[in-house]
């Protein structure tokens, strides 16, 4: 009995953590901030501070391997629609300020998933319920290599806070109520290139690649997509999007890597 339990206990560990994930990780949509407008020709560049908001969503699928609680190392391989049925909330944002070809940017993004089932003899506990967090905050600070009237090339560098939490609740059965919690906080510095090109007034290409490390042994995340400019303060934005951490501490595993397409709105003033 103790060990169907186990093997229950895992795979909720292992949804409720894989649906943690539908946040951005390493989350670097702020790059979505300066996908505003095409960019100006250099000898008319835009004078003083510009800034940005811009909400974003990404529908991320996962694989990997993750272990906690002491509990042996799970595999985990999700769609986003099976992760999008423990969902219970999502926020999602990012904001930048650019000076010219400086810019500070950051990233901040939380996520809350939950899924309850009953074990299948209820002797030792009749339900298992297991509730996952994670929130994720990039800060970047970037500078312009390259621009010409088309083209537009900036080195980015910075830090990533990512914690994850993870409870598991038992009620009836001989063990009565119990909630035990595992987490994990860690820092890793990350850094890349993105590219913007601009094809004309309305549409633009972009890309981007950062990798680090730090807190986790390695961090990396690619991106290519397209946007369409409605206004020069208002576009939208689509693409697809991949990442990957992995993060491990004593029995914690963290090893996951998401990949799906991505969208936002991007509000300049």
């Amino acid at each position: 009995m103790t060990t169907t339990r186990g093997r229950l206990t895992g795979r909720f560990l292992s949804c409720a953590l894989a649906a943690s994930l539908c946040a951005a990780s390493p989350a670097f949509a702020a790059d979505f901030a300066t996908e505003g407008a095409a960019p100006p020709p250099a000898e008319e560049t835009l004078p003083g501070w510009q800034f940005t908001i811009a909400p974003y969503f990404w529908g991320a699928g996962v694989t990997g391997d993750i272990a906690q609680f002491g509990l042996p190392t799970t595999r985990i391989d999700q769609s986003f629609s099976e992760i999008l049925d423990s969902l219970e909330f999502a926020g999602m944002i990012v904001g930048e300020a650019r000076y010219g070809p400086y810019s500070v940017s950051t990233d901040l993004s939380y996520v809350q998933t939950s899924e309850s089932e009953r074990t299948p003899l209820g002797l030792l506990a009749r339900r298992v319920r297991v509730t996952s967090k994670s929130l994720r905050w990039a800060t970047l600070a970037g500078y312009t290599v390259y621009e010409d009237a088309r083209i537009r090339l900036d080195a980015k560098a910075g830090v990533q806070l990512s914690q994850v939490e993870t409870r598991i609740r038992v009620s009836g059965g001989l063990l009565g109520t119990r909630t035990r919690t595992d987490d994990a906080t860690w820092v890793d510095g990350l850094a890349g290139l993105r590219a913007r090109i601009a094809l004309s007034e309305r549409f633009y290409l972009t890309a981007w690649g950062y990798a680090g490390a730090g807190g986790s042994d390695f961090a990396w995340d690619a991106l290519a997509g397209a946007g369409y400019n409605f206004t020069p303060n208002t576009s939208a934005f689509l693409g697809y999007r991949g990442n990957g951490v992995d993060y491990r501490d004593g029995g914690f595993v963290y090893d996951v890597v998401q990949h799906g397409p991505v969208a936002g709105l991007v509000f300049r003033f």
